[in-house]
């Protein structure tokens, strides 16, 4: 058998020139008139088939792509009965012996606006300020589907040879991605054999070079609510005697966790780490150093200690990567039963309810660990108090496949083409649920798993931010890999 001829390379300064003038002259626009939109996931706007403010994403999204007028492409929104609506492309491939697919992900929904804001930026109100675009929702993660569209294109004008894409831009990531599995069942026959998944939703290390997720924790959300009385009653009449809700609350918790280390009790909630992922922390550690945890916003007041920054629960880079990729955590996300502090009087109220959210580590299953939390909270409560919690969803986390030769060469030369460095490989601690469910699908698919949020870009917090120049360069980055897979396909021998 005799060997394709290998195709056209990119030209990877020129990538980066037109990428770069797309997001300069369109790009930013398009996502400037998206932020203004408060399209929340269903989580956070039940209503939101009525408001339709999804569909104006989508439709929005939809109408660009269609603009751009991509040889081969065909496009539609897909909308099942009572579900969250699906944008979904398809291109031609523009070589004959490339049997396998691309899988361009996306999501298009949000979190909600959160406080904390700078006085002079808003969640709805982008700005566009020294390279970055402030705002909710651009960099988590509605400018993927513009990058991805962009990338294409620089292919085609370059005339590079690629494999049959297929894009998949859901609005329900936020929620967990509980609309998703449905649309997949539908879709599954139009994916093909998926070959390469492309997933622009994830971190970044730094700035400097590309960075590759290789691992994601999983979640379980939910309800926690302790009731010790029917209504609010005088404090001075009743306390020392009817327990506080609050305190049975702490007590509750501390099954969970031990709140003196942050460590998450139940022995089924933690999991080994892989040597091979083990390595790569080592590796990035070195990279970040100290970065790693000084990227946060620290709270800038010592209290009479000897630094001038909170402190993390550990200071040293390894095991700070590891504490948020590999370890279980328990975080209070959101509180009921508390009236504002301007009305708050002497009165001891009926119950107190958490919101929680777990992050679990990649190798553990969250259907089980739900479950777990469930019998762990309820069972024997304090003082025989009515507490319940409301399962609120969850989905596994993540771990890489092994990276092929071919894959790996591809992000190393991309990195340093637009770069100059190599790519950092890292673990991420938030959750993707389709990745799981493609690798369970598609189990020799390589997964670039990459994204813009670096340091201090804050995704669903206050001042959220899109960096302008790391998404140029990584959505050239995503051109030069998928035509490094297509020079992969001409080098095999045909069947």
């Amino acid at each position: 058998m005799n060997a394709r001829v290998p195709p056209i390379a990119l030209e990877p300064a020129l990538a980066l020139d037109r990428v770069s003038q797309a997001w300069d002259s369109d790009i930013v626009r398009q996502l400037t008139d998206y932020i203004a939109i408060p399209a929340k996931s269903p989580m956070f706007a039940a209503d939101w088939a009525e408001q339709g403010l999804l569909d104006t994403v989508v439709r929005n999204a939809a109408a660009w792509v269609e603009s751009q007028k991509v040889a081969g492409l065909t496009l539609e929104v897909v909308r099942l009965p009572g579900r969250t609506p699906v944008l979904f492309f398809e291109i031609e491939a523009t070589q004959a012996h490339a049997p396998q697919t691309v899988l361009m992900y996306g999501h298009l929904d949000k979190q909600p606006e959160f406080s904390g804001w700078r006085s002079d930026l808003g969640p709805w109100t982008p700005k566009y300020e020294d390279g970055k675009l402030y705002g909710r929702g651009g960099a988590d993660d509605g400018y993927a589907v513009y990058a991805s569209i962009a990338a294409v294109q620089e292919l085609k004008r370059q005339n590079v040879p690629h494999p049959r894409i297929v894009g998949l831009i859901e609005t329900c990531e936020e929620s967990g991605s509980r609309d998703l599995m449905p649309y997949i069942d539908a879709l599954r026959p139009r994916l093909g054999d998926v070959g390469l998944v492309i997933c622009l939703d994830s971190g970044a290390g730094n700035y400097d070079q590309l960075w590759l997720t290789t691992s994601l924790r999983g979640m379980a959300s939910g309800t926690l609510k302790v009731e010790i009385l029917t209504e609010g009653i005088h404090s001075g009449d009743a306390s020392g005697l009817v327990p506080s809700s609050f305190r049975i609350m702490r007590q509750v918790l501390d099954r969970l966790e031990d709140s003196a280390t942050g460590r998450l009790l139940p022995a089924s909630f933690h999991c080994e780490v892989p040597a091979d992922r083990l390595a790569q922390a080592r590796a990035t550690a070195t990279i970040l150093g100290e970065e790693v945890y000084k990227r946060f916003p620290w709270a800038h007041y010592d209290c009479g200690g000897s630094t001038q920054f909170a402190l993390p629960t550990t200071t040293d880079p390894l095991q700070a990567l590891l504490k948020r990729t590999w370890e279980p955590t328990l975080s209070v996300t959101g509180a009921e039963g508390f009236p504002a502090l301007q009305d708050a009087g002497n009165v001891l109220r009926p119950y107190t309810a958490f919101k929680l959210s777990l992050r679990l580590p990649p190798l553990v299953d969250a259907a089980q660990a739900v479950q777990e939390l469930k019998t762990l909270l309820e069972d024997n409560a304090p003082y025989q108090a009515r507490v319940t919690f409301e399962n609120g969803g969850g989905a596994t986390g993540w771990n890489a496949p092994a990276t092929t030769p071919w894959f790996e060469q591809a992000l190393n030369e991309a990195s340093q083409a637009h770069f100059g460095a190599s790519c950092g490989y890292i673990g991420q601690g938030g959750t993707i649920p389709l990745m799981n469910m493609l690798s369970e699908g598609f189990p020799k698919a390589q997964m670039m798993v990459c994204g813009v949020l670096g340091p201090k870009s804050n995704a669903h917090g206050p001042n959220e931010f899109l960096h302008v120049p790391y998404a140029k360069r990584l959505t050239a980055s995503v051109a030069q890999v998928i035509g490094a897979m297509a020079k992969q396909a001409a080098s095999e021998p045909a069947v």
